[in-house]
């Protein structure tokens, strides 16, 4: 593992210090009494932040050339770095809607995978995604198909018994997701005994949905864990 210098120590040291920030600023009386604070904190950090960025181009250029800006750029790491200062520049050049805004304001939460970039561990869990993308997308497609499915059926065998609820093929997607998921939330259940049934089935196929891409991840962080002991 490369040594840690104290410049990485203190952009540690800062996002732990953002993440702090932001849960507090989360509480309407502090963010009130601290407003001011916690606006240049923020501000201050951006432009580190934003040093910190330009800096590790600047390494990778020196390093590789243009081909390590590359890797750096559209490298996991790269991409966390872009995103967790990215929304505070829209919000200075782009007018936004308030609801937009705070939306973008959980990016910020991004900073603490900033932490993992000289985990080892984190490192072999990002190659070892990287290595099954193929399986792992499959089973994305193969989970929107049964979602579509689900809500459609559900849609056919509840929509006259409860029209409001089961309104359209769409707005059962919700439900197709929950029992998919096998999270089962109960503001969404059939009342028909057809829908029951359905219902039931689709729980059991849930499970192994969910089993699919756990197994698939699960297999390949273990073959790189005992691929990085040879």
């Amino acid at each position: 593992m490369k040594k840690i210098n104290q410049f990485d120590i203190f952009i540690y040291v800062l996002i732990i210090a953002n993440i702090i920030a932001m849960v507090l600023e989360s509480h309407k009386f502090i963010q009130v009494q601290f407003s001011k604070f916690f606006y240049y904190f923020e501000l201050i950090s951006i432009l580190i932040f934003s040093f910190e960025y330009i800096y590790r181009i600047v390494i990778s250029y020196k390093e590789s050339k243009w081909g390590g800006v590359k890797n750096y750029v559209f490298s996991f790491f790269g991409f966390i770095d872009l995103i967790s200062i990215l929304p505070f520049y829209i919000k200075q050049f782009v007018l936004l809607d308030g609801r937009f805004f705070r939306i973008l304001r959980l990016f910020r939460l991004t900073r603490v995978f900033k932490l993992g970039r000289e985990s080892k561990s984190l490192r072999l869990f990002i190659k070892a995604l990287s290595a099954v993308k193929s399986e792992l997308m499959f089973t994305l497609f193969l989970s929107i198909l049964t979602i579509l499915f689900s809500a459609s059926a559900i849609y056919f065998l509840e929509n006259k018994a409860q029209p409001e609820v089961f309104s359209s093929i769409t707005a059962s997607v919700w439900w197709a997701t929950i029992s998919l998921a096998t999270v089962g939330y109960g503001d969404i259940v059939p009342i028909t005994i057809w829908g029951k049934i359905f219902a039931s089935i689709i729980s059991l196929v849930g499970i192994g949905i969910v089993a699919i891409p756990t197994g698939i991840i699960s297999a390949s962080f273990v073959e790189e864990i005992i691929n990085s002991k040879k």
